[in-house]
């Protein structure tokens, strides 16, 4: 049998890309070693977090699934850094590590074009280095046009506690052997790379009375841009707050040698941005403790997550760990944590449409291209999966940019700088994250949906509904004036602001800092949904700064519009950094903005390069 697409992996890239394919029209098959483990979620119960909030927002509004399935699926929900800037905020859900699967998994089995089988990948079937199919474990062969590989972290896994290392995946499943191999000798740099997971605590043996608690918000939030919130506030599961101390500090100190990662025995280089707990006391030794949160895993089962304690120590040291935490000296551990080494490939062998550039109609989307995380693989499966299919159709790629979402962000590194580390998607990362804002992810990227075919048709007229309140609501502002009497005299008087000289519109005084939406309703109504109010205030307030960001963009585009030819021969450009011309000939950049952002190339290479163009190109 043969398959337009073909999705080898049940995890949340694969989710996406199989979704979405079978969406947009293409037979498509997903392949995954276990039906019961897809969107299986082995680190942490949580969907969203900082910058990964956005992500999922992001995909929510080109049609994907991640966001819409946590939304039926949590048990606690909050926005992350409200206090500040809208560029940092972003929503986390404490999802059910039981429920998730269940409905993405519902989810899947109700798309039509798709199918679902149970087997193992071993190797793919190449033609005129042109993609043509699988082989399985049971040496059957199925054909395809387009293929994509989210295989997590199951290439060559060993699971790694202390001096132990064992074959497996997570869940010490069966992991895959011969895969990784295989795309070596089809030319692929493969790297080895790690992350790890906490220990499990049983919910009886934990005492809760001496530990902080931690509330989901009182206000509605929702990842869907289309759903209305499923939950009731006042059901939410708390969740409770611990920290480390200077006796768990110094038992971690007295065994490092008995870690696998300080003790010699971890090959794979792991997340910078997500340290085992060892790390964290090693590379911070001035920090007297650090932050850990005690989440439930499932309403199902009393297992609590331990997050921000991953660690690779021997069973019987992670027992001494637990125990000299507050609330957790009789802890039962249920599960004990362990680090996880996997094979991934060199993404600077993508392409900005994650098509590989070894072997056409070839995509690779989440861990094995170096990234980690639920939402970053989740992301990546989506923009594989609709590429896979534009492909086919001869179509364009759509290659999101920098301005456009943190999927832009996330894919430009990887293919532009690549990784030698797990990549964790976080603000810092894009230099126009004011843009990037979990409120106007839907005007960011709905339309684009529209034009690709991702979204339903109730899909798209919310998105042209709420366009016209945003509208609506800023000629509301711009004519309503406020009449500046005695009895608004007293209200600013009350709050120490400054009266308005003059009879002044609404959306002229939220242009100060200090008046709010909220402030402003007390003595004039405004009849509008608390979605518009949020995009509007930040769009009014942030106006100069946004302006800003936006001469920034127009710079950078200019660059990104300075095609650089497939063929060019970098040997032949005289004067050329050598490192710069050894990384452009890796990368094979489609621009000069492309070009600028490698590393290694500096501003003179740049130069260098543009002159050659144009006496070459005339470009």
């Amino acid at each position: 049998m043969k398959y337009d697409v073909i999705v080898v992996g049940g995890g949340h890239a694969g989710c996406e890309s199989a979704h979405i394919s079978a969406f947009m029209g293409k037979k498509t098959l997903l392949v995954t070693m276990n039906k019961n483990n897809i969107a299986d979620m082995p680190c942490n119960p949580s969907i969203g977090g900082t910058a990964k909030g956005v992500i999922v927002r992001d995909i929510d509004a080109l049609g994907g699934l991640m966001g819409k399935v946590a939304d039926e699926s949590h048990f606690q929900i909050k926005m992350l850094n409200s206090k500040k800037g809208p560029a940092v905020r972003s929503l986390r859900c404490q999802a059910d590590k039981t429920t998730y699967p269940k409905n993405m998994l519902k989810r899947l089995e109700s798309t039509k074009n798709l199918t679902i089988l149970e087997a193992t990948v071993e190797n793919i079937l190449v033609e005129n280095k042109k993609v043509k199919g699988i082989v399985l474990a049971n040496d059957d062969e199925i054909d395809c046009d387009s293929l994509i590989l989210t295989t997590g972290t199951y290439l060559k896994s060993n699971i790694l506690r202390g001096s132990t290392n064992r074959e497996g995946g997570p869940h010490g499943e069966a992991r895959s052997n011969f895969l990784s191999d295989n795309l070596r000798k089809l030319g692929f740099t493969i790297q080895r790379l790690k992350t790890g997971t906490p220990p499990r605590i049983k919910k009886e043996s934990i005492d809760f009375s001496v530990c902080s608690e931690e509330y989901g918000d009182t206000t509605f939030f929702t990842f869907s841009h289309d759903d209305a919130p499923k939950y009731k506030i006042e059901e939410q599961q708390k969740c409770y707050l611990v920290y480390t101390n200077e006796v768990t500090h110094q038992i971690i100190l007295d065994n490092l040698d008995k870690s696998s990662m300080y003790g010699g025995y971890v090959t794979g280089v792991g997340p910078r941005y997500c340290p085992s707990i060892e790390d964290k006391i090693v590379r911070f030794k001035d920090k007297l403790r650090h932050q850990l949160f005690l989440e439930p895993e499932s309403m199902y089962y009393d297992e609590w997550y331990l997050q921000g304690f991953s660690t690779s120590m021997p069973e019987e040291v992670q027992e001494e760990m637990v125990h000299s935490l507050k609330g957790l000296e009789k802890a039962i551990i249920t599960k004990y944590a362990y680090a996880i080494e996997y094979d991934a490939i060199d993404p600077l062998q993508l392409k900005p449409s994650l098509e590989t550039k070894i072997i056409e109609n070839l995509f690779t989307a989440g861990q094995i291209n170096g990234t980690s995380g639920y939402e970053e693989a989740a992301g990546q499966g989506l923009i594989a999966g609709i590429n896979a299919v534009r492909k086919l159709d001869n179509k364009e790629a759509f290659v999101l940019k920098r301005n456009e979402s943190y999927l832009g962000v996330l894919i430009d590194d990887l293919v532009t700088k690549g990784t030698k580390e797990p990549y964790r998607m976080l603000t810092s990362r894009a230099e126009y994250r004011l843009l990037l804002r979990h409120d106007n992810s839907d005007l960011r990227l709905r339309e684009y949906g529209h034009q690709l075919g991702t979204l339903t048709n109730q899909m798209y007229e919310n998105y042209l509904n709420h366009l016209k309140e945003i509208e609506e609501l800023k000629s509301f502002l711009k004519s309503t004036k406020l009449e500046i009497n005695d009895k608004i005299k007293t209200y600013f008087l009350e709050k120490n602001y400054s009266i308005p000289l003059n009879k002044t519109s609404l959306f002229e005084l939220l242009k100060r800092p200090e008046i709010t939406m909220e402030f402003l309703e007390p003595i004039q109504e405004i009849p509008f949904n608390e979605s518009c109010k949020e995009i509007v205030s930040i769009e009014i307030k942030y106006e100069g700064y946004i302006k800003k960001t936006e001469k920034e963009i127009e710079r950078m585009l200019k660059l990104e519009e300075k095609q650089i030819p497939k063929d060019i021969d970098y040997k032949k450009v005289k004067n050329l950094a050598s490192e710069a011309r050894q990384k452009l000939e890796i990368v094979r950049p489609l621009s000069i903005g492309q070009a600028s952002r490698i590393s290694g190339v500096n501003p003179a290479d740049i130069s260098i390069l543009t002159i050659y163009l144009k006496k070459e190109y005339g470009k």
